[in-house]
């Protein structure tokens, strides 16, 4: 095996990545703090074509040189929008008929790898605060609270793993 080259792999412009048909997934990051975490989902959301990244409350947006730092230009690709009040986003959604995931540990959340999304309707999933987690009245608004299983010591893994984990998983199912 030889490594590729980044010309090897064959990747969109920032233009046919606006152009191109999205995964149907929206990600809302609930007041989340660090500048490197947010980065990172946008990198994320532009390797897997996410539809749209709502930035919310305290969450820091571009252009910022740290945001910059980890998402290497996904800024550029992926659309986004601030809202201050995370919870008048996801009301607005749902009256768009996206079905609203609060990624979060709690009484009665349904397991990732049991979730079963349907293939006709559009997602949005809540990422939370670094401490605190999504809002508890953006959760009692969801549709679903999808926890990721764990098996160890820890009590939660790193927001921008969180959301790697629950996109990749969707973007597999949706296909």
């Amino acid at each position: 095996m030889r490594k590729l080259k980044n010309n090897e792999l064959d990747r969109i412009s920032v233009d046919e990545f606006k152009a191109v048909d999205k995964t149907p997934l929206i990600v809302v990051l609930d007041n989340v703090r660090s500048l490197n975490n947010i980065g990172s989902v946008f990198r994320t959301s532009d390797a897997f074509l996410i539809e749209k990244i709502y930035l919310c409350g305290i969450t820091a947006t571009p252009p910022n040189k740290d945001i910059h730092k980890t998402a290497l230009g996904a800024t550029e690709s992926v659309d986004w929008e601030y809202v201050e009040n995370t919870l008048d986003i996801i009301k607005k959604l749902k009256t768009a008929n996206v079905k609203v995931l609060s990624i979060e540990q709690a009484e009665n959340a349904t397991k990732l790898d049991a979730f079963l999304p349907k293939k006709a309707e559009k997602y949005a999933i809540v990422m939370g605060n670094e401490v605190k987690g999504v809002q508890q009245e953006v959760i009692n608004v969801s549709d679903f609270c999808i926890e990721i299983p764990q098996l160890g010591t820890k009590h939660s893994l790193n927001i921008s793993v969180t959301t790697g984990i629950v996109i990749w998983d969707l973007f597999q199912k949706l296909l």
